[in-house]
């Protein structure tokens, strides 16, 4: 693969930055709320797209959760993953194209971006939820990816903490590596190609080390 051009594919949360844990503090506590049968419904819907999320709610509530969900998303703060920023500027730096494929919605990707309002110029390209017809674990999303970045997906690297990401990556054909950010090293084994603490110490050498 060394020869040929590369791109690389994130998710968001878990992956570049440190928020999944909010997310569980407001989704746990929302299905509580609304009886929702799941006790572990947080950690069940990531990855997930808000509408499909949203499923789960009683038709008449989902308008105020969302308008909770947002003002919520307006106060986090989106703290990079150890090494992240670095990373990207590393492949900026060596012309490889990269996107975030994320579940989330536009009103939320303004929040990160006025937190990070770098990131938006370094990216070549951005999948959002609303640009999907299918949640991971379908790999819709990183097939559009790897499309927007014009790099063949058998020629990208997905880098995923959530299991439903992990398996998206795994079925769209890219080189998967997960970040033991959300889940243990343990709950990840046998669900990526390699499996990582964070980016740290990561580099593009190293990935280009691991192989299917």
């Amino acid at each position: 693969m060394d020869n040929k051009k590369i791109g690389v594919l994130f998710d968001l949360d878990g992956v570049l930055v440190d928020s999944e844990g909010e997310y569980s503090d407001f989704w746990g506590p929302m299905g509580r709320r609304f009886n929702v049968p799941s006790p572990t419904f947080a950690a069940d819907i990531k990855g997930t797209t808000l509408g499909e999320i949203l499923l789960a709610f009683p038709e008449d509530a989902r308008e105020g959760i969302v308008e909770e969900l947002h003002e919520y998303e307006k106060a986090m703060k989106y703290p990079w993953i150890p090494g992240a920023e670095k990373f990207i500027n590393e492949l900026l730096a060596a012309g490889i194209p990269f996107a975030i494929v994320t579940s989330s919605d536009d009103v939320k990707m303004g929040y990160l971006f006025a937190a990070h309002p770098e990131l938006r110029d370094k990216l070549t390209a951005l999948v959002t939820g609303s640009m999907v017809k299918h949640s991971k674990p379908n790999p819709e999303g990183y097939l559009k990816g790897a499309e927007l970045i014009g790099v063949p997906i058998e020629d990208c690297y997905v880098f995923e903490d959530s299991l439903q990401g992990l398996e998206a990556g795994m079925r769209s054909g890219a080189t998967v590596i997960g970040l033991a950010t959300t889940n243990s090293r343990e709950k990840l084994k046998g669900r990526a190609h390699k499996i990582i603490d964070d980016f740290a110490g990561f580099t593009i050498e190293r990935m280009r080390e691991v192989t299917r």
